[in-house]
């Protein structure tokens, strides 16, 4: 019986994706492939025993077009035999590339791949692959008369029908900052950033719930109040997840093959599932994408010692933690995308990064990541920490 293991896993500072960031100068190519050699100089292994490497990036379009992972694996220096390809679920796309990567290595297509994903959304911003005019979504008019609606909406649609109040998005935002103020005074993320001490530049460890709950809604408009009378506008920018730069990158392997290459096995990857659900809603998939996972790895709830749900907005992660009842306690322990930041195609593999690094500095076996994506779809995956 094969199994997938991780090896390592690296991240990025995140930086903030507008004029004066940290990676607003570095092409994008350029920022996935440092992550890479970055992954391959703490393991050693040689770059040519890969059998592919999986990017995720959700805006494949100008400085990140034409296979974007294919130019980094090349610009990394890796040998000209080693193949790429570049994938999309939205936010979830290196989640993905994670579960891909994985699922090969226990299907046995590959010993030794690279999961990654990068986005610089200064370069390249969240839209720019939908061109003037067009629609993508126009053959979906019959199913949905209505059309449907960005995430903002969403997340404010989800505030409503949970009944969040913004006393609440405001409080949960102010703990990830806090949370990740403290991780980074800690120590905690410097095993995993590629220049340790480097922090991501979108944490706020002055803020406070009066500087929040001077926040106007971020997605107010007179059409849609008279849409959603529902809706209440309780979403800013302080509730919600920045414009970010980052790349991350997951070296996994097979168990036998990391014994043999003396390599360490830090974590097991033991249970994958996507899930669909209301597209107008969009971002609550990350509920039954949860229940999917735990019934297909035979665990409860209450095995789980860490979760990392992604903080794309305070009222989706508050959502899930009423619909599964997960303790906040042990939800994104260090932070998340609220202070962190959200590279979009790099999220997945950093949060996983994060996770990975957390259970093993607090002795913990399993945890759980699960990610809200556009179009109503959610990845959820458990890691084994194999030291606990």
């Amino acid at each position: 019986m094969r199994n997938a293991v991780v090896v390592e896993a690296v991240r990025t500072p995140i930086g903030k994706g507008k004029q004066g960031g940290m990676h607003n100068g570095e092409h994008p190519v350029a920022l996935l492939a440092g992550t890479l050699r970055a992954l391959i100089e703490r393991t050693g292994v040689d770059p040519a025993l890969v059998d592919d490497v999986i990017g995720g990036c959700v805006s494949q379009v100008g400085d990140q077009s034409l296979n974007l992972t294919r130019s980094a694996v090349l610009a990394a220096g890796f040998p000209e035999s080693v193949p790429a390809t570049t994938v999309d679920r939205q936010c979830g796309s290196s989640q993905q590339a994670v579960h891909f990567a994985a699922q090969g290595v226990l299907s046995g297509a590959y010993d030794i791949v690279i999961a990654c994903g990068v986005e610089s959304m200064s370069r390249v911003p969240m839209g720019s692959s939908v061109l003037p005019g067009s629609n993508p979504f126009a053959p979906l008019a019959e199913r949905y008369p209505q059309g449907l609606i960005g995430q903002g909406i969403s997340a404010e649609l989800i505030a409503a029908r949970w009944k969040l109040d913004r006393s609440e998005l405001d409080a949960f935002a102010l703990e990830s900052h806090q949370r990740a103020t403290a991780a980074w005074a800690a120590g905690e993320f410097d095993r995993e950033v590629t220049v340790p001490g480097v922090r991501d530049e979108t944490v706020r460890p002055g803020t406070s719930l009066e500087a929040l709950a001077g926040l106007r809604p971020a997605y107010y408009t007179p059409e849609y109040e008279e849409r959603f009378p529902e809706i209440g506008w309780q979403v800013t920018a302080g509730n919600s997840s920045p414009i970010n730069d980052g790349a991350s990158a997951v070296l996994i392997m097979d168990e036998e093959v990391a014994a043999r290459l003396g390599l360490r096995a830090r974590a097991r990857l033991t249970g994958f599932a996507v899930a669909g659900d209301d597209p107008q809603l969009m971002l609550t998939a990350v509920i039954p994408a949860t229940a999917k996972v735990l019934e297909r790895t035979g665990l409860a709830l209450s095995d789980i010692d860490l979760f990392e749900v992604n903080e794309a907005f305070a009222s989706v992660v508050l959502a899930w933690q009423r619909e599964t009842g997960a303790d906040p306690a042990k939800t994104n322990v260090r932070g998340g995308a609220i202070a962190l930041g959200h590279p979009l195609g790099g999220s997945g593999a950093r949060i996983f990064t994060t996770l990975l690094h957390a259970l093993e500095d607090r002795g913990a076996r399993y945890g759980l990541q699960t990610m809200c994506e556009a179009g109503g779809l959610a990845n959820a995956l458990v890691l084994e920490n194999l030291r606990a």
